[in-house]
Parts: structure tokens; C-alpha cells; sequence
């Protein structure tokens, strides 16, 4: 039996062994000042030995002030990028996986507390701070936002590329640029949070605007023989929000520009937002573009079964399949589907007596080390 979803996808000078991605999942576990920490170590160890493809460090934020909270990762510093080189040392030695990293500002969502205390806002006191966005439009139950002003975007869009420098030069195969759920760059493209009356508000193209400049800036800066990708929230899912035409315009801009991939997420921009829960529902997002813009695609969103995600990527709805919360879940959700579908997949030498099929071998791919 051949698996399509255990064949390679090959993108500029980086090939992945299967098309299973872990997504990127923030862990509010961060030291207070943007560097990564031993529960790190443990979690992207973990990870990095699941079987998939690529493995996408979490959002890194691109300046203090871009945190969501104040224990998130960072990457605007020599410091926060020496915590991560450790990690990821520990982790490539035990792991011939792809690595990846999303860079991030959290813009008017920011300043608050960790997921498991409500993101509730926090006072300057406690660590917190008044977040900057679009305009001054608030997000429910968060402070106000400062709209950037013109310094404002020189430096976000500045931080933004020192970032991708870091990352590049932490040698990460894929850097993804953060553009949705309702963080800053988002911010920008959607009605629900940029009333701006200048060059970067009013009509799609003017809100386009500053996350097409922030994408050309880190485009110039990361290796052409590397893979550079945008999660996009796809649709708003509410009426008068941003939506999917709104998405392959916005789209076939940034693979005009440069751009290796999209990621076909949604929401986040409005508490009012109408999602259609169930199974892949953001693949017809995914398709859509994938199919108008003709760019690789990474479908996210409830893909939960081996049979589900083998589907999405036969029949062309997706390049790449990501999973989070599924991943946490069953870390070793990749050897499971590997074994149901008849995919290969590495594992560490250390568990190969586990696995099922441990009689024949089969299952395995060599490790380069072997």
C-alpha cells in the first residue's frame, strides 16, 4: 500500500520526509524574557521524535511588546536566540526532522495572562503593558490598543527582519511570518480591527499594505534555498470581516512576492465569528487557495484520523497537513498513522522494539547517522 501522506514534498532546497507538520503551539513557558527554558527541551524533544516532517517552533514574538503574555517566547534577542541554539542541539541530535519557526507580533491581543489564568489583562505591575495594533479599535475584554504610527511600523517591521535573521541564522529550514487570528498582522487586513484613514487603512489594498511590506522586508533577508511561509486567517467567519476572496487576492500578492506556502487557518479577529466546528472544516479554505493561487497549501484545523489526513492530501485539497492540539495529545500520532496506512517513518533506535511491526523492520526508515 503507498501513502500519500507518507511521500516527500520537496520546496526550494528542503525536502520533507512525509507531508504530517506539527503545528505551531504557543506554551507560555518562556523565562519572562523571551528565552526558551527547559520545558522547551522537553516538549520539542517529544516532538521532534513523533515522526512527522517538520516540526514549527512556536510563535516567537518579534519584540517585547509582541507577546501575548509575558512568559512567551522570543526571538528579538542574542539571549532568546542562544536559549533556543541549545534546544535545538539537544534536539537534532536525536532527530533528523525538519525544523521550523513562526514569527510573531500579538499586537491589540497582548499583555495578558497565560491561557490557563483566562488571558485576563494585566496591569503594568504585573507584567503587563499596552499592546499596539491597526488603530485603536479594541478587542473585547482587552485594553485599548495604541494605533502604530509611522516609527511605530518602521520598528515592527524592523523587528520583524531581525527575527528572520535570528531564525535563519539559527539554520530553521521554514520560517512562517504570523498573519492571523486576530494578532497584529491580521489586524491590519481585517474591518474589524483597522479603521485607519492613511496609506494602510480603508480598502483591501490599503490594508494589505503594511503586512505585504513586512513580508517583502523578511523576504530579502531569508535564504532562497529555505522555505518562507504565511499563516493567514483565511476567513473571519462574520459578516463584513475578512473573507476568502479576500484571502487568494491577499495570496496571490505574497507567492508574487516570493512566498513558498500558505497556511490556511482562520478566526480570531472577532469574539462573533460563526465557526463551522467539525472535522477539516478550514480544508475548503485551504483548497480554495491552493487551487485559485496554485501555491503549496498546509491544511490545519480538526484533522484528527490517518484516514482523514491520507484524503486530504490524495485528493489535492492540501500540500501538507498540520496538527496541534492532536499532536499533544498522542505525540506519536505519526507512527500510529504510519502503521494503519503503511507509510515509513524514523523513529529513535531506543523505542524501535515498541512498535508492531518491530518483526519485519519495514516500518523504518534509516536514520542518516546509521
Amino acid at each position: 500500500m503507498s501513502s500519500e501522506l507518507f511521500s516527500p514534498f520537496r520546496m526550494n532546497g528542503v525536502t520533507l520526509d512525509n507531508r504530517i507538520v506539527v503545528s505551531p503551539m504557543g506554551q507560555y513557558s518562556g523565562d519572562g524574557q523571551g528565552s526558551a527554558t527547559d520545558w522547551h527541551t522537553m516538549h520539542l524533544g517529544n516532538l521532534a521524535v513523533s515522526g512527522a516532517g517538520l516540526v514549527i517552533i512556536e510563535a516567537a514574538a518579534v519584540e517585547p511588546q509582541g507577546r501575548v503574555s509575558p512568559i512567551d517566547l522570543g526571538i528579538w534577542s542574542d539571549a532568546n536566540a542562544a536559549a533556543l541554539e541549545r534546544v535545538l542541539g539537544f534536539c537534532r541530535k536525536h532527530s533528523d526532522c525538519k525544523w521550523g519557526m513562526q514569527i510573531a507580533h500579538g499586537g491589540r491581543k497582548g499583555g495578558v495572562s497565560p491561557a490557563w489564568k483566562g488571558q485576563k489583562p494585566l496591569a503594568e505591575k504585573d507584567g503587563g503593558w499596552t499592546p499596539v495594533s491597526a488603530s485603536g479599535m479594541t478587542y473585547p475584554g482587552r485594553e485599548q490598543p495604541i494605533a502604530l504610527d509611522s516609527e511605530g511600523l518602521t520598528r515592527v517591521r524592523d523587528a520583524f527582519v531581525a527575527a528572520a535573521v535570528r531564525a535563519r541564522d539559527l539554520g530553521v529550514d521554514v520560517l512562517e511570518v504570523h498573519n492571523a487570528h486576530g494578532y497584529l498582522l491580521h489586524c491590519f487586513l481585517t474591518p474589524f480591527a483597522n479603521n485607519r484613514n492613511d496609506e494602510y487603512g480603508g480598502d483591501r489594498e490599503g490594508r494589505m499594505r503594511f503586512p505585504l511590506e513586512v513580508f517583502a522586508a523578511v523576504r530579502e533577508v531569508w535564504p532562497a534555498d529555505r522555505v518562507l511561509g504565511v499563516r493567514i486567517s483565511a476567513t473571519d467567519w462574520a459578516e463584513g470581516g475578512w473573507d476568502l476572496e479576500d484571502s487568494i487576492v491577499f495570496s496571490q500578492r505574497l507567492k508574487d512576492m516570493g512566498c513558498d506556502y500558505i497556511t490556511a487557518s482562520s478566526g480570531g479577529s472577532t469574539p462573533d465569528q460563526d465557526i463551522p466546528i467539525g472535522p477539516g472544516y478550514q480544508m475548503p479554505l485551504a483548497e480554495g487557495i491552493r487551487r485559485e493561487v496554485d501555491i503549496a497549501v498546509m491544511g490545519v484545523g480538526l484533522i484528527t484520523e490517518p484516514a482523514q489526513a491520507e484524503k486530504i492530501i490524495a485528493d489535492g485539497q492540501a500540500d501538507l497537513v498540520a496538527l496541534g492540539r492532536g499532536m499533544l495529545f498522542n505525540p506519536r500520532w505519526p507512527w500510529h498513522a504510519a502503521l494503519e496506512l503503511g507509510g515509513k517513518i524514523t523513529i529513535p533506535r531506543e523505542y524501535e522494539r515498541c512498535h508492531p511491526d518491530m518483526r519485519s523492520g519495514d516500518f523504518l526508515k534509516p536514520r542518516m547517522d546509521n
